[in-house]
């Protein structure tokens, strides 16, 4: 049986990957900082295997990923870097902790997983690594400075894992979704205006599914990248052809 093991799992759009997978019939591991959440997911899911997991933390990472194999004979399909936050407001006015644990979560936590899960997924043919990416990693977006910044981290550390690990059988993918129907995006930033909060936790979770069963043009074209939503489409497309000056100007006017 294939398995997964989900960062954030405990609500949105991890929760969403989840059930979807666990639809399929996966083993499904749900991590998560929230235990009150957590609990709730195990009442509703007795199925799936749920821990408690701060990403931040390497021990935690090499804990909670020994626990879920050994659910599953010591091997691991997919690991889903999920887990996120986003503090919103411009850099001069956010704490220095804030920006920390922003950096910490959003950057350092998927670096992590993805150090831990790999002798899992090594060992484990034709295994995935998914990073949960954003169409803030398009261009940097004011007000959510240190949030996008993160997500350029991630889709770099995707490209480059994807060329290490390519010689392990362990295939690499960014999920970019624009503003999805989650707590993240209960803020204030200019772009959840503009462009509207569009996308479900279950769109998301549908892209996920199709991430880890690429067709045969995907893997011959080595794609790592998948859009979630017509937006992120065009604006991501739009970002490689038009000038910066171009670029810069419609994500003034989108985010500023």
């Amino acid at each position: 049986m294939s398995s997964i093991f989900i960062t954030g799992g405990a609500a949105g759009i991890g929760l969403a990957t989840a059930e979807r997978f666990g639809r399929e019939g996966w083993t499904v591991g749900v991590f998560d900082v929230d235990a009150e959440a957590l609990a709730k997911v195990k009442a509703n899911h007795p199925g799936f295997i749920t821990g408690t997991l701060d990403v931040r933390d390497p021990q935690q990472w090499e804990n909670a990923l020994a626990e879920f194999t050994s659910h599953t004979g010591g091997t691991l399909d997919v690991l889903d870097n999920n887990a996120g936050i986003l503090v919103e407001g411009p850099l001069h006015e956010i704490s220095p902790d804030a920006v920390r644990r922003q950096i910490d979560i959003d950057a350092l936590g998927v670096a992590l997983g993805a150090q831990a899960a790999y002798p899992y997924l090594k060992k484990t043919p034709g295994a995935h690594l998914v990073n949960i990416a954003s169409a803030s990693a398009i261009y940097g977006q004011p007000g959510i400075a240190t949030y996008s910044a993160t997500k350029f981290f991630v889709a770099g550390l995707t490209e480059a894992l994807e060329l290490e690990w390519e010689n392990d059988d362990i295939r690499v993918v960014g999920i970019w979704p624009l503003w999805a129907k989650t707590a993240l995006a209960m803020n204030e930033a200019k772009s959840t205006k503009t462009l509207g909060v569009r996308i479900t936790p279950e769109q998301v979770a549908d892209k996920v599914w199709e991430s880890v069963h690429p067709t045969r043009q995907d893997k011959l074209l080595h794609r790592t990248s998948y859009s979630v939503g017509t937006q992120t489409l065009v604006l991501g497309n739009a970002s490689k052809f038009i000038p910066n000056f171009l670029n810069r100007a419609v994500n003034k006017v989108i985010a500023q």
